[in-house]
């Protein structure tokens, strides 16, 4: 008897580059590189010349084992790109480890937002994603991201699989923020008071800047679906979010970005339009 065939399925590797650069009043996209399935549709300017929108695109959907998605975008001085996504991002279960790697480089007198929609890791996912974002002289940065662990729509626990994060923000080669986080499926922390206390969704916003002690009690005075507060460190916003839903962290950081984004970056909050679609 001949043994059952093993279905192969190959890994996809993606590459996406992204180059941003301010000519005049009006900050135009210089360099658009992609391999593989990643990539942006065409740019938007929905608050005016100075600020370039792209939507970052993954036409397969999801993200299974093997596959590893590199972005590397660069905001030149003076320019400013806000990025998001149409979507959630999916993480499929796996057998083997999927990988993203995140290099944001921001030029003086340059703004980048990165505002995607939610992670979403599958229960039996192996997912690892790395950030690294270098900030030049006076460069400002609006970031967040938002991270379901299982499928709480669906009753999916997170009881297998692992989740695994690195993030690391400099400025002129210092180091401002560093963090490296981990959780299995099963895991304790998904339970603990002093972990995710049952929560599968966690979510945290970081801007760079100072704001004042007003503004901060006001955005602290925001209502949370869930568990959520900011802080004030040298240089740094940071919030943090704990919620059963990706919807109700994300519509809590979206209140956030309304009320911080005038204050640090000197513009009205206007949220692209595929976040209503």
């Amino acid at each position: 008897m001949n043994a059952p065939a093993t279905l192969f399925h190959p890994a996809w590797h993606a590459e996406l580059e992204l180059a941003y650069a301010r000519l005049g009043d009006t900050t135009r996209p210089v360099t658009r590189c992609h391999l593989g399935p990643l990539r942006v549709q065409k740019h938007l300017y929905a608050e005016g010349p100075q600020v370039c929108q792209h939507i970052v695109v993954h036409p397969p959907g999801g993200i299974a084992g093997g596959d590893t998605l590199k972005l590397g975008i660069h905001a030149g001085d003076d320019s400013w790109a806000q990025l998001t996504s149409p979507g959630a991002a999916k993480w499929y279960r796996a057998s083997c480890a999927a990988t993203q790697h995140l290099d944001i480089r921001i030029g003086p007198g340059a703004t980048l937002e990165w505002l995607p929609q939610e992670t979403i890791v599958y229960a039996g996912a192996q997912t690892e994603l790395t950030t690294r974002i270098d900030l030049e002289a006076d460069a400002r940065l609006f970031y967040w991201d938002v991270v379901a662990l299982g499928r709480p729509a669906s009753g999916e626990r997170f009881d297998d699989g692992y989740f695994a994060a690195a993030l690391d923000i400099r400025r002129d080669g210092q180091r401002l923020w560093h963090e490296r986080q981990r959780v299995a499926g099963n895991d304790r922390l998904l339970d603990s008071p002093i972990g995710l206390a049952g929560h599968p969704v966690m979510a945290t916003l970081i801007a760079s800047g100072q704001i004042e002690a007003a503004l901060l009690d006001a955005c602290r005075a925001i209502p949370c679906q869930g568990r959520g507060n900011l802080t004030q460190l040298p240089g740094l916003v940071i919030a943090r979010c704990l919620a059963h839903e990706a919807l109700h962290a994300r519509a809590w950081l979206i209140e956030l970005w309304r009320r911080l984004r005038p204050a640090l970056l000197g513009r009205e909050a206007v949220p692209p339009r595929i976040w209503s679609t």
